[in-house]
């Protein structure tokens, strides 16, 4: 079994909503960490990892830095770039960008996710099986 490759990257493809915008007409800062939240979402779904069945996946940080406005109508990108494997954890960088023109980073940032028990909470080492199901995600 194979383990994911530093470097190695996953896109989520998704739409700008109308309701995504705020006040100043254009995507509310919260909103991107939804964007985030999706893509890791995706990433797990495509993995085969029912959340909550064997594993919770636990936010433990996660940072975004706004470098322009994101308006609609949109189609963004979001990556999420392998950084590090950890006994229990992921770690990620992270760039949301228009599918149209991928060149231009909207935002960029990092990401760490922790397998946890669910039914004590307390972090679990990756499976060698678990590993092989995320390497398969990341091109």
């Amino acid at each position: 079994m194979r383990k994911p490759e530093i470097g190695g990257a996953f896109d989520c493809v998704m739409p700008v909503r109308w309701g995504d915008l705020g006040a100043l007409n254009h995507v509310n800062n919260t909103i991107y960490f939804r964007y985030l939240e999706e893509a890791r979402i995706q990433l797990f779904s495509q993995a085969g990892m029912v959340i909550g069945e064997n594993r919770l996946f636990l936010l433990a940080h996660a940072s975004c830095d706004f470098l322009q406005p994101l308006l609609y109508p949109s189609t963004i990108v979001v990556r999420q770039i392998l950084t590090r494997v950890g006994r229990t954890s992921l770690h990620f960088d992270t760039m949301i960008a228009c599918r149209d023109n991928p060149e231009a980073v909207y935002a960029k940032g990092k990401n760490v996710v922790v397998g946890a028990d669910p039914g004590t909470g307390r972090p679990v080492p990756w499976t060698a099986s678990e590993l092989a199901d995320f390497a398969s995600c990341f091109v």
